[in-house]
């Protein structure tokens, strides 16, 4: 038997995904995570699910993971010294930036912290005008000095980033070179490698975030290695990026910039396949785990991809999908603010101490402690038996933040939730009602350890009918793993406007990128028949700040591309912004290239209806808090496992797995499709038709 295993290293527990190739079956796994050494979390993960299924390292296909090792070390600044070489005057850009305050009208704003001091950045001589032509020549003396000087300040990371260096790498390649001759042990992030795009900023924001996280990720990996060449496995592991797709441990290592995002990614990619096999090609995702919550729109059965992003307050200039993220997840402390009022995250428990009720010495009540407050969550045990609850533990801490409100316990805990649902529906508003899609037009898919405990909730907030669970929700971004495909991608800035003129720059332009991917594909060893290509073009009106992303008609460049990129324009435009000027000329702003290597994924077999009647699956019965019925309600608990193919459950009712738990509302109905999906809808109002 041949396993192919995709595991996911959260902040608070590391999940494994299971599939065996030949019989399709699949099993998932849950560890705590090991914030210490997120390695030996991710090792025992795979050991023991492998265990469970009696199955070792031997038996390994396919390992791939994602982490947040980047995410994390950029959040808590523990990256590495670095420093910064820019062309002569540029010095203060990293500070400078774009002179935008974060909140307009908070004066007391706080900018996050350069990551490379003043005194660690220096200047040379040189300059490249608008069009890539060499106005001023490298000083390469004056930079070996400045690269000297730095050397003695024990730099263990080096950024490059000159003006225009992404029109002509000559500089920068020198530079390098220079670089690597005086501290051969520093880790060198050049910008031409890293985002070679326009605008300065974010190009030198991007590359100094890709050395500062450079040792870090390389360290991480190294150690993970060692760990799984210990264990036996004999295959070589992927790493999630932060566009989807996966790549090699060495091609990730020198590139973390493009891993920032790589935890939550895999879920939208396997909510794209869950939700394209449900009959749904229109959802907003909806994963919640313990520190944070993500949602994405996928229309027409995919997620958009954004070039640029803030992440934490750092500009990175990375294709990544289009993803927001606040911070409220199971593990998000409520507490009062100076005027009394309840609020809830961004801080959260994390793994350890986690919640109150895990009895782990935390005495402030979060979400989940109020779900065991209120019984939605099972208030004995969680996690399939394999940990206890202390909700004795936890009512005394809801009492304590009780006490401070003035309110009842029971109306505390379901203020937690009322509040931290509003944090949740703000969120998709932003992805959906900001970005002109109205939230009634999708489903929303819910998963991640807490998102089908809240979904229902939310999506009567948003006044969305249906709701979509997955067979395992816990787990859905390690199962996104054993879904996605090795992808890497390629861009470069070439400002014109669409006209006949810009023809021959855009097929040349292309035909660069299209050499960068074969160099790729050939890197990776992936043949000719798993090798995709797509194209597409950034685009806006002449005179805006900010592109659109439209697809490229595949074959030649021809007038007929440039008729259908113009189209995709102003469609794109007419959805996000309402309208077209039609008299003004359109800009080519950077020209993108997606390279897939297809990989064997992953598939799920369709069952069989086996009656509507869900008795069978019922294990308990359970007094849960729900305000919908005025009070505690006697509420049937079923077990997920037990559920067949055409069963449907009427609310109120709970469904409980090892990796989750799922809330139905009454007034709402529940069937498990042929996928074993399960899908929750709101049932009329009794008088309308």
């Amino acid at each position: 038997m041949a396993w192919r295993i995709g595991v996911d290293s959260g902040g608070t527990f590391t999940d494994v995904c299971l599939f065996e190739e030949e019989t399709g079956r699949v099993e998932v796994w849950k560890v705590s995570s090991t914030p210490d050494d997120p390695s030996r979390g991710i090792t025992q993960g795979a050991v023991e699910g492998l265990g469970e299924v009696g199955a070792g390292a031997g038996d390994v296909s396919f390992l791939g993971h994602g982490t947040t090792v980047a995410t994390n070390a950029l959040i808590e600044l523990r990256g590495v010294n670095t420093g910064l070489i820019v062309s002569d005057g540029f010095r203060d850009l990293l500070e400078l930036g774009r002179q935008k305050r974060p909140n307009l009208y908070d004066m007391f704003a706080e900018k996050p912290q350069p990551l490379v001091p003043r005194d660690l950045r220096r200047e040379v001589p040189e300059r490249l005008r608008h069009d890539g032509t060499v106005a001023v020549p490298l000083d390469e003396e004056a930079l070996r000095r400045e690269v000297r000087a730095l050397a003695a300040q024990d730099v263990r990371a080096l950024a490059i980033c000159f003006l225009y260096g992404f029109l002509n790498t000559e500089h920068e390649a020198t530079a390098r070179r220079i670089v690597a001759e005086e501290m051969p042990e520093v880790f060198v992030s050049a910008s031409h490698d890293v985002a070679p795009e326009f605008r300065e900023f974010e190009r030198l924001s991007t590359t100094v975030v890709n050395a500062y996280l450079g040792p870090v990720m390389q360290r991480y990996i190294r150690r993970l290695k060692e760990r799984l060449d210990e264990i036996g496995l004999t295959v070589p592991p992927q790493l999630t990026q932060s566009n989807g797709g996966v790549i090699g441990f060495d091609a990730a290592a020198m590139n973390p910039v493009r891993t920032v995002l790589s935890g939550p990614s895999t879920g939208v990619v396997a909510a794209q396949a869950l939700g394209r096999m449900a009959g749904f090609d229109n959802v907003i995702t909806f994963d919640v785990g313990g520190t944070s919550s993500d949602v994405a729109l996928l229309q027409g059965g995919a997620c958009a991809l954004t070039g640029e992003a803030d992440v934490h307050g750092y500009p990175i200039k990375a294709p990544m999908l289009d993803i927001h993220t606040v911070g409220a997840g199971g593990g998000s402390i409520a507490f009062v603010d100076n005027g009394g009022l309840l609020k809830v995250g961004p801080r959260s428990a994390g793994a350890s101490p986690g919640p109150v009720c895990y009895g782990l010495g935390n005495g402030e009540p979060t979400v989940t402690d109020a779900n065991v407050v209120l019984q939605t969550l099972n208030p004995v045990e969680i996690l399939g038996g394999r940990m206890r609850v202390r909700r004795d533990l936890a009512l005394e801490a809801m009492d304590r933040l009780a006490a401070k409100l003035g309110l009842g316990r029971m109306e505390t805990a379901q203020g937690i939730l009322s509040v931290v649902t509003a944090n949740m529906a703000k969120a998709i508003r932003v992805i959906s009602v900001q970005r002109g899609h109205d939230p009634r037009d999708y489903a929303l898919m819910a998963f991640g350890g807490a998102g089908p405990l809240h979904a229902a909730r939310l999506a009567r907030e948003l006044d969305m009918s249906r709701i979509i669970v997955p067979p395992a929700p816990g787990i859905l971004c390690a199962m996104g793993l054993l879904l996605t495909d090795l992808r890497a991608d390629f861009a470069i800035s070439r400002l014109m406007p669409l006209d006949g003129a810009a023809l021959e720059p855009l097929e040349a332009g292309f035909a660069d990128l299209e050499a960068q991917a074969e160099a790729w594909f050939a890197s990776e060893r992936i043949a000719a028949e798993r090798q995709v290509l797509t194209r597409n073009v950034d685009m806006r009106y002449m005179g805006q700040n900010y592109e659109l992303s439209v697809p490229m008609p595949a074959g030649p460049v021809t007038a007929e591309s440039f008729a259908a990129l113009r189209a995709g324009f102003e469609a794109a435009h007419c959805q996000r912004f309402g309208f077209i000027a039609g008299g003004e000329t359109v800009q080519i702003v950077t020209l993108r290239l997606e390279a897939a290597g297809v990989v064997r994924k992953a598939a799920f077999r369709a069952h069989e209806p086996e009656g509507a009647d869900p008795s069978a699956a019922r294990i308990a019965l359970r007094d849960v808090w729900m305000p919908e019925a005025g009070g505690f309600v006697e509420t049937p608990v079923h077990a997920r496992a037990l559920l067949r193919c055409g069963n449907e459950i009427a609310g109120p009712a709970i469904v409980e797995q090892m990796d989750t738990t799922t809330v139905i509302l009454p007034g709402m109905v529940a069937r498990v499709d042929s996928y074993l999906n399960l899908i929750l809808e709101t049932l009329p109002a009794e008088g309308n038709t």
